[in-house]
């Protein structure tokens, strides 16, 4: 069978669309001089030109981790002809981003939206000195704006507050919770970037979060044409393109016009917020022309830190929800350690997670079925490397399934089973699992870590001290099948939250 009757016999909505991707494969092979390379760990076999593009339209973590059981924890695949190393496995992971950190911690090239390509933020800059020094700065103004202090808890919990007061106000009505908890995570993120938070009312703060929304519902594969321009012939994935790139403008334009009102205020004397830090700094350096802190620059932290910060953390407490609907008798057992630990009248504060083990098991079995970062972001080798007898070679794009990790029933029995007691001895501790690497490993673990864990505790207390979560009465039960984009969310569901009687 010819390559283009392969094509043409995919499940495409339109028989052009099959003629075009054809078309877009010759294109990119004759364009495209890279070709197999020897030494490589063996891999799935695919399609003659585009390789396992197609395989990979599908669920990617959930491939991988199937592909991982026939040709192991290290294997490759094909883009076209662009090899790409996909790691599955606790093992192999920490193996790579931690053993051989020196070789494995970059970043691939890629453009981005903006005038100034080398403002790649963190997440997408490559592991230089550059890295190192925004990394460093951005770490030191979290904390310096409360991030693991008991300021921080306070800003969270006056957001939490404010969750609660419009989830009191359903009434029992069957409600969704999903942008709610958005609002929440992403107020919070305001607070420590702009020094501002957004009525859950408010235009403007509606308008970004559907924007972040947009952003977190693209699939990988939509996106094709970015990293294959040709893709572009193709008018559903050119369309896909097109929408997530003026989306990602809008956010971009949100952000500058913060930055212009933080300018026009600005006083040196009285920094405020992550923003003000970034421009004392900047201000620090004027006149340096190898300055990395650029008003572009700014602009892709901010970026991140909202794509970071509020979706992830508030798809992580969607799950959190729905399990605990799904789970009745986990439930109970919560609500009865946040009784007896924080009672009906106190906030919660991060000085009772030591003494609640079953909540905090409860958060870690939420986190480690939600998976909601089911692929860490792709690496990038510095340098020639010999990986469990393969040759992996300098500039070889990475790939790391962390739900391979997550899913693993060599580490978790029944792995899709929802239970905390995976968290627990024998006594009813709390077990600290290595494995449970929400935040990937190594150096490009994630800088966010710390803030999210604080904010799923805080709020997930809050809500389960104030409230049972049902689905509404004579409705069926939510599933819990995730959706699979750049994160791994919840179907759309109704739920009731019933207030709980103080006692």
């Amino acid at each position: 069978m010819s390559i283009m009757s392969v094509l043409l016999a995919l499940t495409w909505p339109w028989s052009l669309q099959a003629l075009l991707v054809g078309v877009v494969v010759i294109i990119t092979t004759v364009l495209c001089k890279r070709s197999s390379i020897p030494g490589l760990p063996p891999g799935p076999r695919g399609l003659p030109l585009v390789g396992n593009l197609f395989s990979m339209t599908k669920d990617m973590p959930l491939v991988f981790q199937e592909w991982s059981k026939k040709y192991g924890d290290v294997f490759t695949v094909y883009m076209f002809r662009q090899p790409r190393v996909v790691l599955n496995g606790f093992r192999a992971i920490r193996e790579t981003l931690v053993t051989n950190a020196d070789v494995f911690s970059s970043r691939p090239p890629t453009s981005i939206l903006g005038p100034d390509q080398n403002a790649k933020g963190l997440i997408l800059e490559p592991y230089t000195p550059r890295f190192k020094e925004q990394k460093k700065f951005t770490m030191s103004a979290l904390r310096d704006f409360g991030v693991g202090k008991r300021s921080m808890e306070g800003k969270i919990l006056e957001e939490v507050r404010a969750l609660i007061d419009v989830i009191t106000k359903t009434e029992n009505q069957a409600f969704s919770i999903s942008r709610l908890l958005k609002n929440t995570t992403s107020n919070v993120i305001c607070s420590l970037v702009f020094g501002s938070r957004y009525e859950y009312d408010d235009v403007k703060g509606n308008e970004l979060l559907l924007m972040i929304e947009q952003t977190f519902s693209t699939k990988a594969f939509d996106l094709l044409p970015i990293a294959f321009p040709a893709a572009r012939m193709i008018p559903s994935l050119k369309k896909a393109t097109e929408r997530y790139q003026n989306n990602q403008r809008k956010i971009l334009q949100h952000i500058r016009e913060e930055i212009a009102k933080h300018k026009e205020t600005f006083d040196r004397n009285d920094i405020r917020d992550f923003l003000d830090a970034f421009l004392l700094e900047a201000t620090k350096r004027e006149g340096d022309q190898n300055s990395t802190f650029t008003e572009e620059q700014l602009v892709s932290l901010v970026r991140q830190l909202f794509l970071a910060g509020s979706d992830t953390t508030a798809n992580t407490l969607h799950w959190a929800v729905l399990f605990m609907i799904l789970h009745p008798d986990i439930q109970q057992k919560v609500h009865q350690e946040i009784d007896s630990v924080v009672g009906p009248n106190q906030d919660p504060s991060m000085e009772h997670r030591s003494k609640m083990p079953y909540t905090e098991a409860t958060l870690s079995e939420i986190s480690r079925m939600a998976a909601t970062v089911p692929m860490a972001p792709r690496h990038f080798t510095t340098s020639d490397i010999f990986l469990r007898g393969y040759h992996i070679p300098k500039a070889t794009r990475v790939e790391v399934n962390i739900w391979s990790v997550l899913r693993d029933p060599q580490l978790w029995p029944e792995p899709y089973k929802f239970d905390p007691t995976r968290f627990l001895d024998g006594s009813g501790k709390f077990v600290r699992r290595e494995e449970l690497i929400l935040f990937s490993m190594g150096r490009r673990l994630c800088p966010g870590e710390r803030l999210a864990k604080v904010e799923l505790f805080l709020i997930f207390t809050s809500l389960l001290q104030r409230f049972t979560f049902k689905p509404p009465e004579g409705s069926r039960m939510p599933s819990a099948d995730g959706v699979f984009s750049v994160v791994h969310s919840p179907a759309p569901f109704q739920m009731v939250a019933e207030p709980r009687k103080k006692k």
